[in-house]
């Protein structure tokens, strides 16, 4: 299999050059566009194609487009150190095959180019960002590269998305975004928090009501699914839409017609619908406080928003965002952060998410007196917080099993897993004295061995699951280098 590689960078180059020989397959590497379209031209396409997409000169993008014009099944994988959600969106909407944010986990990259091989790609369509599409949306963690992903691919898709995620994190902007990269970008986005809404008004706000349907009712008016019709529908918190609504939620989405409130003619929309929830539906369902069907009719595909807890690495990026925004609403200096307050409100746990970190901000902007803010000018909740403490796996010393997690979503989702309380870690203390004991009991030998490979396995294990498997992200968590942790999963025969 021949793979092409084109990136400026040397270094690049060659980590590329020896991974993917060093799993069989014949690499040529180029500097930049120029001698890729050359090549091209002398010997024929690849099989695949790995490009960097900020080039000088024609950038991976462009040249994505100039080798598709030629070869429009030819599989591209776009690779980039400025991961954005519009770089993501770009390079599905002009047929990248995948979408490699660096760093990444060279090991993962040589089955990701088989798979590329592999595929039968059809002829890409290129379009253009529609304008705004996701400007509000900051993120470079891992976490947040995976939502990305999942909007890039949904860029040509009409089809249903549930989203999930704490309050605060940013679900009606994801929301958005899908929208604004969707074909319906055109059309309207119409938002509606079914909790907001008194239960009495919500079916007249959803579909609307003839004149003189109940009293008050003066004119027609048109409901939410009417004013959404060749668009976008939010529905958010859609776990607290009662059941009988429910039912009628459940018909549009399988038929597109409803009724009016008073209403005898059916009316027929084209309605993309995005559900989102903080709740845990299957809880729901299994409660019977959510009709299943409904559940699975919504639940097509599932994107889970991290917490800010879990992309704690983004918390300067969306600081300094939020603070020249705050600037500009207030017409004002931007505030500059001592480094002490920069830590600080980086370990800080962010119970509001995303939502309170822009509203300290704005806080932050009109309280603090000068133009430098120091540890006494935060509000008095986070200067009262400690840093929290990563509690460690209850059971790890007596069991090799990894922790358990709840079950992937229909979308291709896996929840992260669930965070213990500090005090988790004075229980994980006494545990392990209690298996010591019972182990020096019984006459055993060699306990920090045996304990130091059952910690390393399970902490591996979490790690690996709350970077979704890439390495190079669960090395820097555990406080290793990459190749630390290549070796301890050998020795610990877990590949």
């Amino acid at each position: 299999m021949n793979v092409w590689v084109v990136d400026d960078d040397e270094s690049i180059r060659w980590v590329l050059d020896r991974a993917l020989r060093r799993d069989g397959l014949n690499v040529q590497s180029f500097p930049g566009a120029a001698e890729l379209l050359d090549a091209l031209d002398e010997q024929g396409p690849p099989d695949v194609l790995l490009s960097d997409i900020r080039m000088p000169g024609v950038d991976g993008l462009t040249l994505m487009q100039r080798v598709h014009t030629r070869e429009p099944q030819l599989p591209i994988i776009i690779m980039t150190a400025h991961s954005d959600l519009d770089a993501a969106v770009a390079a599905y909407k002009g047929g990248a095959f995948e979408y490699l944010p660096k760093p990444f986990d060279v090991d993962a990259v040589a089955p990701l180019v088989r798979r590329a091989a592999q595929s039968r790609a059809v002829s890409p369509p290129v379009a253009s960002l529609p304008d705004g599409a996701s400007a509000a949306i900051i993120g470079e963690a891992p976490a947040m590269q995976e939502v990305f992903r999942v909007i890039g691919r949904l860029s040509h898709s009409h089809i249903t998305v549930l989203i999930t995620g704490e309050s605060g994190s940013g679900k009606e902007l994801v929301a958005r975004a899908l929208h604004s990269t969707s074909p319906r970008a055109q059309r309207p986005f119409i938002a509606i928090n079914t909790a907001a809404i008194p239960k009495d008004l919500l079916e007249s706000e959803f579909f609307g009501h003839e004149r003189g349907a109940f009293t008050g009712a003066a004119t027609q008016r048109k409901g939410r699914f009417e004013q959404a019709d060749g668009g976008t529908l939010f529905l958010d918190e859609i776990g607290d839409m009662p059941s009988d609504l429910q039912t009628r939620l459940l018909r549009v989405l399988s038929t597109g017609e409803f009724y009016r409130v008073g209403g005898i003619a059916p009316i027929k929309v084209d309605v993309r619908v995005i559900a989102a929830t903080h709740q845990n539906l299957e809880t729901l369902v299994n409660e019977g406080r959510f009709r299943e069907d409904l559940y699975h009719r919504l639940n097509v595909i599932r994107i889970r928003i991290p917490t800010l807890n879990e992309r704690r690495e983004d918390v300067p990026l969306l600081l300094r965002h939020f603070l020249k925004r705050a600037s500009e609403e207030l017409s004002t200096e931007v505030k500059r952060l001592q480094p002490e307050v920069m830590t600080r409100l980086t370990e800080y746990h962010w119970p509001g998410n995303v939502r309170q970190l822009e509203n300290v901000c704005r806080w932050l902007t009109v309280m603090a007196p000068g133009l430098d803010v120091h540890l006494s000018d935060l509000p008095v909740e986070i200067q009262a917080a400690a840093a929290p403490v990563a509690p460690a796996p209850a059971a790890v010393p007596m069991a090799d099993a990894a922790p358990a997690t709840t079950a992937t979503a229909a979308g291709g989702e896996t929840a992260a897993p669930s965070t213990a309380p500090t005090a988790g870690a004075d229980h994980w203390d006494s545990m392990l004295r209690q298996w010591a004991e019972a182990q020096l009991s019984s006459g055993r030998d060699d306990l920090v061995t045996e304990a130091t490979e059952r910690l390393e396995r399970a902490l591996i294990n979490v790690a690996l699951h709350a970077t979704r498997g890439q390495r190079q992200e669960a090395a820097k968590r555990l406080g290793w280098g990459r190749n630390t942790l290549t070796r301890k999963i050998k020795e610990l025969d877990m590949e």
